[in-house]
């Protein structure tokens, strides 16, 4: 082995306490140190967020914090951070920070989702693909897998049900390092045991997870200079469709009132906002029937993100074309038509399907974490078919917005969520 791959396979000394206390005012929070006997040791976190920062994952032991009258997540409710042996049906190279996080934000989502059978791929902290449908989540999970079968490479499975047989042979047949759920059906244990480096976490608590959707926890971020803010955690006002606002402002004595959303437009407007709580800011999220089709993540400027999202959709659009049709990459057959004119000639017949296609967009639906302050990245959603959008609404600009789904041919919908998703 290289010394460069050593690193990777190296575990950190975790030089952390085995208790940690928080005193805010005259309330203490007690959390203690999380590790496994794991092959006969005692292993914590295999590192932090790269592969030389020491780390150490603690769990809420005693106390329950109460701000401004509010009750935070208290002792006895981790999911995560609770995880024991038990929990761990296939420790593989033991988990790290970013495995555990990824399957965090992961239920950060699915608490809102827990009305139907639901999938995410997520990477980097931010799912790479979402579905849910009430066909199951083998179904859910073969969608949100080709949403975005390039990114999900190596990421982490995490699903609201009982993982069954037919989810399980899905997850076998590409390279994931994580699999939680909160229960595994016997022969789907059995087959994702032959993956003999795949985390395998069972999460029981993932079927109360609606029961968390309304209550904070103590949200801690820290400081390059060893400060920390601290604030209340996201909670999201959108839990039904009726809590969506009619999309409505005014400008020069005018009003300008935009087209309420179909139920369909709606139902897929209340899925993408849930998955917008667990994307990293600036984001838009595309969706359609219950599935992702395009997530823009982490773009400094609104419009740069809806041209973020689309550009991904069209390539992995021409990606699943080319993996269902050719049984390669596109990447691969970009590699190959170099050299090869047949190859090119089909390259060339999936790049043009792709664009007739619109990158599958056409037909979605389109959430904003924040406002938009100008029409032009409305408009680049109304280009690609969009009939329906969510954003938090409270711009100067609001009646421009409205103006540009007024005017569009079919004229699209839109709503006000009354609140921002920005997630740092």
């Amino acid at each position: 082995m290289s010394d460069l791959k050593k690193m990777y396979h190296t575990l950190q000394q975790d030089p952390f306490p085995a208790d940690m206390k928080l005193t805010l005012g005259d309330q203490e929070l007690v959390f203690k140190k999380r590790t496994w006997e794991i092959d006969g040791e005692t292993k914590g976190l295999r590192y932090g967020e790269n592969p030389d920062q020491p780390a150490a994952l603690y769990e809420l032991a005693r106390g329950q914090l109460e701000v401004g009258g509010v009750k935070f997540i208290g002792a006895g409710q981790g999911l995560v951070s609770a995880l024991t042996e038990e929990h761990m049906l296939q420790a593989g190279k033991h988990p790290g920070k970013t495995n555990l996080t990824d399957v965090d934000n992961a239920l950060n989502i699915l608490q809102y989702l827990s009305a139907k059978p639901a999938a995410l791929i997520l990477k980097h902290n931010n799912p790479c693909g979402a579905a849910w449908t009430d066909e199951g989540v083998a179904v859910a999970l073969k969608r949100a897998f080709e949403a975005d079968r390039i990114a999900a490479f190596g990421g982490a499975v995490v699903v609201n049900r009982t993982l069954d047989l037919a989810t399980a042979e899905l997850i076998n047949s590409v390279y994931f390092e994580v699999v939680a759920a909160p229960a595994f059906d016997a022969d789907a244990l059995d087959v994702l045991k032959r993956k003999k480096n795949l985390r395998i976490l069972e999460i029981p608590g993932i079927t109360e997870l609606e029961s968390l959707s309304t209550t904070p926890f103590l949200d801690i971020k820290s400081l390059s200079d060893g400060g920390m803010v601290l604030q209340f955690s996201f909670r999201n006002a959108i839990l039904a469709v009726d809590d969506f606002l009619p999309a409505e402002a005014e400008k020069d004595g005018n009003a300008f009132v935009a087209r309420a959303p179909s139920k369909q437009e709606a139902d897929d407007l209340l899925f993408a906002w849930a998955v917008e709580a667990g994307v990293t800011s600036n984001s838009v999220i595309f969706a359609r029937d219950g599935v992702t089709t395009a997530i823009g993540t982490g773009e400094q400027d609104r419009v740069g993100c809806v041209l973020l999202a689309v550009t991904k959709a069209y390539i992995k659009y021409a990606d699943l074309l080319a993996s269902k049709e050719l049984g390669m990459s596109l990447f691969e057959l970009k590699l190959k038509a170099i050299k090869d004119p047949e190859m090119k000639a089909k390259l060339a017949d999936i790049d043009r399907r792709t664009e007739e296609a619109r990158g599958g967009l056409p037909g979605s639906v389109v959430v904003s974490d924040g406002f938009f302050p100008f029409r032009d990245g409305v408009d680049l959603c109304i280009d690609q078919g969009v009939t329906a959008i969510a954003q938090p609404g409270g711009s100067i600009r609001d009646f421009e917005v409205i103006q540009a789904v007024n005017e569009a041919e079919p004229q699209v919908a839109m709503v006000f969520t009354g609140q921002r998703s920005f997630k740092h």
